[in-house]
């Protein structure tokens, strides 16, 4: 049988842990609307939020691509 719902289902599945564990999630087009990226080194991105100017650190998940438990340096 061919489930055309099993890869959201497993995205979903994967949100929901995330979210349990770090609270909110980003996606990339929520990050850049408060983050300016300054720079990625997997599993981490640097960013500076726009808000504050404070400098901080997002870890991210590749597949599928959320941003999660900001880290002020």
């Amino acid at each position: 049988m061919n489930d055309q719902t099993e890869e959201l289902r497993k995205q979903r599945i994967v949100k929901l842990n995330l979210e349990a564990q770090y609270g909110r999630l980003l996606t990339t087009t929520e990050l850049q609307s408060d983050y300016d990226v300054l720079g990625f080194m997997a599993p981490y991105v640097v960013c500076r939020r726009l808000s504050d100017g404070q400098k901080g650190t997002f870890e991210f998940l590749h597949s599928p691509r959320y941003y999660f438990n900001w880290s002020d340096e």
